[in-house]
């Protein structure tokens, strides 16, 4: 299966406004646990782990457009 058609599969799910939005703010919801991880921590290995989860979160958060405009 090719990107495309993985993408088409999501289309269901991310063209309902409400579902999308759930997702999205549970998305927002988990990376300002995140930015709370990385406030109360001491371990650089941490805040590293901390800052790639957040990049990843963000990055499913503009899937909704990648999805529905083809971006």
């Amino acid at each position: 299966m090719n990107k495309d058609q993985l993408l088409n599969r999501l289309k269901p799910t991310l063209g309902n406004p409400q579902q999308a939005n759930a997702l999205e703010e549970y998305f927002d919801y988990l990376i300002t646990e995140q930015h709370r991880i990385m406030e109360q921590t001491d371990s650089i290995t941490v805040v590293h782990r901390a800052q790639g989860a957040i990049n990843q979160l963000r990055r499913l958060k503009l899937l909704k457009d990648e999805v529905l405009n083809g971006r």
